[in-house]
C-alpha cells in the first residue's frame, strides 16, 4: 500500500437515542494510502455514511484513535478539526449543501476566502470551468439542475485542492446520466490534484472504478478488497 493519509485503529461510534445509547460502529481498523480511491458499501443502516464522517472528523470517535495526514483527529477540539478540514479535505455530501442565496461562483469562492485565499474567485473560476459551469457561475442554486448543483459541489470541494476529498453518495439524487457525468467528474479532480477519494456508494458500477473495496455489515468491517480481485 502506498504511505497512509489515513488510519483508523480500533475506532468505534455511539450515539445517544430516545431509548439509549446506539452502537454505530465497532472496532473499525483501516488505513486508506496516499492517492488511493477507496469504495465504502454495503447495506442502508451498515455505517457507511458514520465511517466517513469520523474519517473527516464530522463525528468524534467513542473509542480508538483516527490518524490523517499525521494528524491525531481523536485529540483535536471542534476548532482545530474545523480548520483541518478547510486546508486539508474536501467533502461532497448528497444534498449538495449550496447557500441558496449565493451564486454558483460565491459558493465556490466563500470558503476560500475565510481560508484567506487573495485569488480565491479566480481559483473559483478555474474549478467551475474544470466541472463545465463557467456559464451559469452568476446563477443561484434554485436556476440550477440537480446535476449542476452537484457540479459546483464539487468545484467547491475541489477549490481548496485538498489531499482527501470525501464523498458521501454523490450520485444519489441525481438520474443514471447525470449520475455518470459526476463520477466521470469526480474520478477527474481525484486525479487532477492528486487526492485520495474515499466515497460512500450503493451503486456497484462506481464502487468498481475503486482501487480498493471495503464492505461493511452491522458496524462492522467484512470485507476489504483490492479491486483487481473484487467482483
Amino acid at each position: 500500500m502506498p504511505t497512509p493519509v489515513l488510519t483508523l485503529e480500533n475506532a468505534a461510534l455511539t450515539l445517544n437515542g430516545n431509548a439509549g445509547p446506539i452502537e454505530i460502529l465497532h472496532d473499525i481498523t483501516l488505513s486508506v494510502g496516499r492517492g488511493e480511491s477507496l469504495g465504502l458499501i454495503g447495506p442502508s443502516g451498515s455505517g457507511k455514511s458514520s465511517l466517513l464522517m469520523l474519517m473527516g472528523g464530522l463525528e468524534r470517535a467513542s473509542a480508538g484513535r483516527i490518524t490523517a495526514l499525521g494528524h491525531d483527529l481523536t485529540a483535536m477540539n471542534e476548532d482545530a478539526l474545523a480548520r483541518f478540514r478547510r486546508d486539508s479535505m474536501g467533502v461532497v455530501f448528497q444534498n449538495f449543501h449550496l447557500i441558496p442565496t449565493m451564486t454558483a461562483l460565491e459558493n465556490v469562492a466563500t470558503p476560500l476566502e475565510l481560508a484567506g485565499h487573495r485569488d480565491a474567485f479566480d481559483r473559483a473560476e478555474a474549478e467551475l470551468d474544470a466541472v463545465g459551469l463557467s456559464h451559469r457561475r452568476d446563477h443561484y442554486p434554485a436556476q440550477l439542475s440537480g446535476g449542476e448543483q452537484q457540479r459546483v459541489a464539487l468545484a467547491r470541494a475541489s477549490a481548496p485542492r485538498p489531499r482527501i476529498l470525501l464523498a458521501d453518495e454523490p450520485t444519489g439524487n441525481l438520474d443514471e446520466a447525470n449520475g455518470a457525468a459526476i463520477v466521470d467528474l469526480l474520478f477527474g479532480l481525484r486525479d487532477r490534484h492528486g487526492a485520495t477519494l474515499i466515497l460512500v456508494t450503493h451503486s456497484r458500477s462506481l464502487a468498481a472504478r475503486c482501487d480498493r473495496v471495503v464492505r461493511l455489515r452491522d458496524g462492522r468491517i467484512t470485507d476489504d478488497t483490492a479491486q483487481e480481485a473484487a467482483e
